[in-house]
C-alpha cells in the first residue's frame, strides 16, 4: 500500500532530463499544471553522473535547444557537457520548473474505469533505493514518460566474458581514457560513444581496438581491458 495518496491535477511526468524539463516547462507556459517526477537528486542525472569528460553534443546546437530558450552567444557550435548541463540548469530556473528528485517510478498504471493513471514512487533519498522509502501515489489523468532511451545500461552477454582476466566495464562508467594508458582495450560498438571513446583511449596514450557486429570491425589479441559501449 502506498505511504500517501497525491492528486495531480494536470499531467504526471515521469524524469527529470532534456524532454521532461521541456514539457514542464511548456505546460507551465500555458497554465497547465503538472508534477514532474526524478529519480535522481538533480536534473540530467545521466549528464552530470554517467558521461565521459570529453563528451559534446553530437549535433549543432541549434537542433538541441529546448522550447522558449536558445543557447548563449558564447556558446561553441557543439556545447560541451558542463555547458549542456548549465545550460538545463539555466532553463530549469527560469521557466521555474521544480521536479519532485528522489521519486524512483516503480509502476504506472491505467485505471480504465476511473480514467485515471496511478504512478508509484518510492522515496530513495536515503540513497539505498532498496525498498525502505516511503511510497506515495501520484494519481492524474494523464502520464508523460521521458525517461530516455539510455537510463539504462545495456550489457550484452559475451561467450567467455566470464573468463576474461581484465576489467570489463560500461560507456556509463567510463569518464576518462587516462586509467588506461599504455593498455590494450578493447571497445564494443561503433556508435557515437564508440568511436569517441576509442578517441579518447587514443588522444590517452592508450591502445584501443574496436568490434562490432557489421561488417566494419577491427580487433586485436592480448587485451589487458575490455570496454562495452
Amino acid at each position: 500500500m502506498a505511504g500517501r495518496v497525491v492528486w495531480v491535477n494536470g499531467p504526471i511526468v515521469v524524469g527529470a532530463g532534456p524532454a521532461g524539463l521541456s514539457v514542464a516547462a511548456c505546460l507551465r507556459e500555458r497554465g497547465v499544471p503538472s508534477v514532474l517526477l526524478e529519480r535522481a537528486d538533480c536534473i540530467a542525472s545521466l549528464w552530470k553522473r554517467r558521461t565521459y569528460d570529453r563528451l559534446r553534443l553530437h549535433l549543432p546546437k541549434q537542433f538541441c535547444e529546448l522550447p522558449g530558450m536558445p543557447f548563449p552567444e558564447g556558446y561553441p557550435e557543439y556545447p560541451d557537457r558542463r555547458q549542456f548541463v548549465g545550460y538545463l540548469e539555466a532553463y530549469a530556473a527560469r521557466a521555474g520548473v521544480a521536479p519532485r528528485f528522489n521519486q524512483s517510478v516503480t509502476s504506472a498504471r491505467y485505471d480504465g474505469a476511473a480514467g485515471l493513471w496511478r504512478v508509484r514512487a518510492e522515496d530513495v533519498s536515503g540513497g539505498g533505493g532498496g525498498g525502505s522509502g516511503e511510497v506515495t501515489e501520484y494519481i492524474g489523468r494523464w502520464l508523460v514518460v521521458a525517461t530516455g532511451e539510455n537510463a539504462e545500461r545495456v550489457v550484452p552477454e559475451i561467450d567467455g566474458a566470464d573468463a576474461f582476466d581484465g576489467p570489463v566495464s560500461h560507456v556509463a562508467e567510463y569518464k576518462s581514457g587516462a586509467p588506461y594508458r599504455g593498455k590494450r582495450v578493447l571497445v564494443v560498438g561503433c556508435g557515437n560513444s564508440g568511436m569517441e571513446v576509442c578517441l579518447d583511449l587514443c588522444d590517452h596514450n592508450a591502445l584501443p581496438s574496436m568490434v562490432a557486429r557489421d561488417s566494419v570491425s577491427t580487433q586485436s589479441n592480448d587485451h589487458a581491458c575490455m570496454h562495452i559501449a
